[in-house]
This record gives structure tokens, sequence and C-alpha cells, in this order.
């Protein structure tokens, strides 16, 4: 428990993945953290709702953060898993294409990997038989270097990591008030309970995921006109009956449309095979599956795995991701920024942690550290 109130160096705010991997990355540099979450347990939202999957890098323009985080934080987690604290597995991921069309797309995407320093291997149809008899496509890609770890596990290192490195942990505190004293920060939070305290801190990471708009229009940025408002896109995830998930042994990723990856097909360390996410926008926090998506789910899925049916489906969660891009609109990068030219000097704004977000975290947090140990 806090007392009504403490200083410390600098105050992060959010304990999922990305808050908690910052925390360690910059205790050990030896700053004074504490880390403020509203939930009573870390990594309660979208660091628990999601795939588990360890992203090469395929997707994103060579020039963004999120192609070059997830390809510097897929070599961290490679290298952090040799702890045996959490597993990381290679299984690789299967591109399929499964039209004319879709197999000119694939050598699109071999060149933007290429040019992130990610190396995919091209199939024809016979290659991916072989690979996976059951999937049936045009040609595909096969990426060697991605893998599945477990949320949870890798959330447990993370705190362990940052506890370790004498990093405070402050539960079940929501923060409702930010305030810029000179070039301090009060942190005004409140409890389950009603009681209050002040944090006070030189630097504050916004790493709240799903809030982390809210936190920094608290700042006191304009989050609408600095085009910083995220946006709620709602994915749901089913679990496939055995009969259809017997001898699967790799992800299989159709080519992307929409605002999402497309519905694939990933499997978690204990073999389970569920297909997810879909891309829905919504305006609430609702996290139930609706049972309806079965029919076109096994329709999505059903050009590459030609056996599944809609019975073959269950519900299994929904997660939901902080797009900074509305329906509709363009590729939008992570935010990772220090808002000192914007007035608020030692506020480190972490917006649109989505995918690869998971992949990224230990860079994402490397990035953080760098920016906090050149300001200080």
């Amino acid at each position: 428990m806090l007392p009504l109130r403490a200083d410390f160096d600098v105050a992060i705010l959010g304990a999922g993945l990305v808050g908690l991997a910052c925390a360690e990355a910059v205790a050990r540099l030896g700053p004074s953290v504490v880390v403020l979450e509203r939930h009573r347990h870390f990594a309660r939202e979208t660091s628990s709702r999601n795939s588990g999957v360890v992203h090469a890098g395929l997707y994103y323009p060579a020039d963004s953060l999120k192609a070059k985080l997830c390809v510097r934080g897929r070599q961290l987690l490679t290298e952090r898993s040799k702890n045996g604290h959490f597993e990381l597995r290679r299984v690789g991921k299967l591109i399929v294409a499964t039209s004319e069309e879709d197999r000119n797309r694939l050598d699109g995407l071999a060149r933007n990997a290429a040019a992130s320093g990610v190396g995919l291997l091209p199939l024809d149809a016979a290659d991916v038989r072989r690979l996976e008899p059951s999937l049936r496509a045009a040609a595909g890609m096969l990426s060697p270097e991605s893998g599945i770890v477990d949320a949870h596990e890798l959330a447990r290192d993370f705190h362990r990591g940052a506890r370790a490195a004498g990093a405070t942990f402050a539960m079940a505190t929501e923060v409702d008030r930010l305030e810029l004293e000179s070039s301090f920060w009060l942190v005004h939070t409140r409890q389950p309970d009603g009681t209050r305290h002040a944090i006070g801190a030189r630097f504050i990471v916004n790493a709240a995921g799903l809030d982390a708009d809210r936190i920094a229009r608290l700042a006191g940025l304009d989050v609408d006109g600095l085009g910083l408002r995220q946006h709620l896109c709602k994915g749901s995830y089913f679990n496939l009956a055995p009969r259809v998930a017997a001898g699967l042994s790799h992800l299989v990723y159709p080519l992307p449309h929409g605002p999402g990856l497309g519905i694939h097909l990933t499997l978690d360390l204990a073999g389970a095979l569920r297909a997810g996410p879909d891309a829905e926008y919504v305006t609430t926090r609702d996290y139930a599956v609706d049972e309806r998506k079965r029919e076109p789910f096994a329709e999505a899925i059903g050009h590459f795995l030609p056996a599944v049916r809609p019975e073959d489906l269950s519900p299994a969660y929904a997660g939901i991701r902080p797009k900074l891009a509305a329906a509709g609109e363009p590729f939008r990068d992570f935010v990772i920024r220090h808002e000192t030219d914007r007035g608020l000097p030692g506020l480190v704004n972490l917006l649109g942690i989505e995918s690869p977000g998971l992949t990224a975290s230990p860079a994402i947090a490397e990035a953080v550290a760098e920016l906090i140990r050149g300001t200080d």
C-alpha cells in the first residue's frame, strides 16, 4: 500500500505487457519506479486476450516503428526465453494464397519482409500440402522465425524482472487526474474503497493500453486535434474441434485484408488450435463472443482448410485492440513520444500499441528507457 503521498522518479501507468517490460527496463537503469494499474492483477486486458504469436515482422512498412520494434522485440524475446521462465516455440507461420490474385500479392509481402530483414521461403501448392496435408492453397510462404508464447507466462517474467530491479507496484489503483507542477508530475489516484493517493514523479510513461488516449487527455493533450484518439477494435476467437485440428503444426494465415491480418489459425503451447481474430470496430468493451459468427468464420478459413464446418467451431474468447486508425483509414504506426515540445516535459506517450505489441514489448521498453536516460 502506498502512503497518501509518495514520490518516484518514474510512474508507469498500466501493467500490461508493455508497462511491465518498461518497468523492468527503466528500473534497471537505477531510477525509482512505480507501476499503477487499475485492475487487481497485471496483464488483464489486451495483453491476455490475443493470439500469443511472436511475429517475425512481415506486414509493416520497413521504416515504421511496428516493423523495427517487431524485429528487435522478437530477437529480445528469443534471447530472453533462454532464462527458462517462459517458452518461445518457433512453430513457423504459413501464409497461404488461395487464388491467383493472392498469389501475386505473396511476392509483394516477401519484398516487404525482406526490406525489414525478414526472410520468407516460397512454397508451391505441393510444398504447402507436404507441410500441412489438410490445407489447400495455390501457393504460400513460410516464415520460419514466427513462434508462440504463453502471454501470461511472459507477463509473469516481466513482472518478476521489474520487481527484482526494484519497481514498486500499486494494483487496483486508477489514475483520475494529472497535474504538471514546473517539471514535476502529480498523479492523483483512486482505489476501489475510495482511498485517494497523490504520487509525484519526474517522468510519466503512459502505457495504459485501451485507456492511453484518456491518460493523454488528462495530461492536457488534444487527442482529437492531434489524431491520437484510439478506436476499439474487437477480435473474437473460436476453438476448433479435434476432427479438423489434428495434425496441424504451423500457424496458418491468409493474406491480410481490411483492418486485421485476416482470420487465421493459431496454436497454443498445449497444441490447441483456434481460429481468429476477426476485426470489428466497437464502442463498448464487451468481451462476449457472438456464436452467430461461426458460419462466417468457417467460410473464411474454409478457403484454405476445406474440411472445416460451422459445427467444428466453439466460442473461445475475445480481445480488444487500441487502434489509431479508424475504420477505413490507412496504416497508422505506434506512437512512442516524449511530449516535451508540446509543453509536457517528462510525459512519454505510448499510443496505438496493438499488434505486434506483444512481440515488440521488450523493444518498446528499450526505446522508452533510452528516452528517459537521454532526458535525465
